[in-house]
């Protein structure tokens, strides 16, 4: 490995002033940055001249070891490029918008009595999908109102399918039991068209036609069914009443992004106008974004949100100026025009001042947050004696009884649980219940990557559980040669109460730290996520392992016929009520075995 100063000079020379995308990297070869260029040559050699200012980019220009650059045929080609590296490369020194999971949406199925859900993923053409929603609660709360005001049926195929009776979603006014006919086609189509309507925030005609609907019954004496109307009416206006925001004649379909800057920190507040209905909106805090302009965090975001994912015709934005590289980029890839635009009057103007209020808000807590979060690291820094510590690592062992062992490994970095890199480990060739041999499993998983050069290394590695335990992280740790890496048990103590927790050292005494010690806190909080991690694998491989064991142990029922049950049905639980007419419908089930089925699954 040179150790020989980087000299960027004769690269510079050789450089084209044609668009393209340019890499920095490190001496270890880890990539610092990725940035587009129009010209790279210009663009490449700025970083070099002694003009620059800023901090941040002149620590990143004293590591850089190797430049690449690849040249592309424009703009849009350089600007796609770069995000789809800065995605997969995660750059130290680039902008970073750490949530990048798909966005949730309600869902009416394609079936004769479609099924309300909702769903994240590529839309299905057979289905009507209304969104996309911020987030998972806003779509299930939206899912919850349609629910309760039209009553449409919302279990599985495999449960609809096989129903003999009404479920309790009937019972409570929740579903109109399509399964048992208790509902026409036409009325329940009905139902179905009068939900589409308000999802698209067509409140009025949706009232119209229901006042309408009600009118009819009544005159012509079906009072059960204008009852019926009348509470679909009532619960409607309770709806309109808790919604957020909604426009008074608007249409649009817009996202509205709102940046703020405060104090060093940095935050984007997206809302998601649908139907010109607010649908809700979520806070985003980018790393590496404190020295960057509006402009530029706006652009990063636009562009690691929406390239390679389905955008709204409008984005309205807190700043005048844009590249219009980017807007041509999105309207090609969506195949219409995209327009990015600063509102400066009307109703889209209210828009942007209400997303700026709740990026605003988002800072203020995050601050509060963050300044309890950095008292108790720089407690823990103290008392381990790691001034710099950044991460650390906690690791957890969960089974019932020796069965489906799992270890868990969380991280906390920067201030924050990063449950992204969390890490779940099945646990395999061990004698069930030997607690030892699974943490050595799941630490030699983790570290024998880390000795090879790869992944993030830790600061603090933090083992739940006695001396018995920590003796085992440290074998492991000689092992690999990471011997250097901090150490800490946490035991529970003789008590087992939280707050009498006792810390192990490698090298010193264990302690007790006082119930209200700030170390101690962040020490219970990472280790708290650590056990609901762990738990919560295990009880999902338990559960899966139980389903296919109590089908396994009925004579007569082996891999396939255990297969085509579970397709059948669903799950267990589905198996569990079905009749004995029901079973026997499925392929390879006999009467004489369904019989056999049924009797053995209600013993357990």
């Amino acid at each position: 490995m040179s150790t020989e100063p980087f000299d960027p000079k004769p690269i510079l020379a050789s450089l084209p002033l044609l668009p393209g995308v340019y890499r920095y990297f490190d001496v270890q070869g880890n990539v610092l940055y990725v940035g587009k260029a129009k010209e790279l040559k210009k663009r490449v050699s700025s970083y070099f001249q002694k003009t620059n200012v800023s901090p941040r980019i002149r620590m990143m220009v004293s590591h850089i070891a190797r430049i690449e650059t690849t040249v592309v045929r424009s703009e849009a080609e350089a600007l796609l490029l770069e995000n789809n590296l800065i995605k997969s490369l995660k750059p130290r020194y680039n902008i970073l918008f750490r949530d990048d999971k798909s966005y949730p949406y309600i869902v009416l199925t394609g079936h004769q009595f479609p099924r309300l859900t909702y769903f994240r993923g590529t839309p299905n053409k057979q289905h009507q999908y209304f969104g996309p929603y911020p987030n998972a609660q806003a779509a299930k709360e939206s899912s919850q109102l349609l629910q309760k005001i039209f009553r449409i049926r919302t279990c599985e195929d495999s449960v609809f399918s096989n129903r003999t009776r009404p479920c309790l979603l009937h019972q409570i006014h929740r579903c109109t039991a399509p399964c048992v006919a208790l509902i026409s086609k036409e009325d329940y189509q009905s139902d179905i068209r009068n939900a589409v309507l308000l999802l698209n925030g067509r409140h009025q005609e949706v009232e119209l036609k229901l006042r309408d609907a009600m009118e009819h019954a009544a005159e012509t004496q079906h009072y059960e069914q204008a009852a019926v109307l009348r509470d679909q009416l009532r619960d409607l206006h309770v709806v309109q009443q808790k919604q957020f925001v909604e426009s008074t004649g608007s249409t649009t379909d817009a996202d509205i992004i709102a940046v703020i800057q405060s104090e060093g920190m940095v935050c984007v507040n997206l809302a998601m106008m649908r139907g010109g209905r607010h649908l809700g909106d979520k806070s985003f805090f980018p790393e590496h974004a404190e020295e960057l302009s509006v402009n530029e965090v706006i652009e990063a975001f636009i562009a690691q949100h929406y390239l390679n994912r389905s955008v709204p015709p409008v984005l309205l934005v807190n700043v005048s100026d844009t590249d219009e590289t980017l807007s041509g980029l999105l309207s090609e890839q969506a195949g219409r025009v995209v327009r990015i635009a600063q509102p400066v009057t009307g109703e889209r103007k209210q828009w942007l001042v209400m997303a700026e209020r709740n990026a605003t808000l988002a800072l203020q807590q995050r601050a509060m947050q963050q300044g309890g979060q950095q008292l108790r690291l720089d407690t823990l820094r103290e008392l381990v004696g790691l001034p710099d510590m950044q991460r650390i690592e906690c690791f957890d062992i969960s089974h019932t009884m020796g069965e489906a062992t799992q270890a868990s490994c969380v991280v906390y970095e920067n201030l924050e649980m990063r449950t992204a890199q969390y890490r779940r480990y099945n646990i395999t060739g061990i004698t069930p219940g030997d607690d030892y041999a699974a943490m050595r499993q799941a630490l030699n998983r983790r570290y024998e990557k880390l000795a090879a050069g790869e992944g993030s290394r830790p600061d603090l590695v933090l083992i739940d559980g006695g001396l018995g335990q920590l003796h085992i992280a440290m074998e492991v740790m000689a092992e690999l040669g990471l011997n250097d890496l901090a150490l800490v048990g946490v035991a529970k103590g003789v008590e087992r109460k939280v707050g009498m927790e006792q810390l192990i050292f490698p090298d010193r005494e264990a302690i007790r730290l006082s119930s209200d010690n700030p170390a101690l806190h962040l020490i219970q909080q990472v280790r708290d996520e650590a056990h609901r991690f762990a738990i919560t694998g295990h009880r999902a491989k338990r559960g899966k392992a139980r389903t296919v064991s109590s089908l396994a142990e009925i004579s007569g029922v082996g891999d396939k016929r255990r297969r085509n049950l579970l397709t059948h049905f669903g799950g267990l639980r589905e198996i569990q009520q079905a009749s004995v007419e029901q079973l026997c419908q499925v392929e390879g089930i006999s009467k004489a075995l369904a019989e056999t089925i049924y009797q053995q699954l209600h013993q357990h």
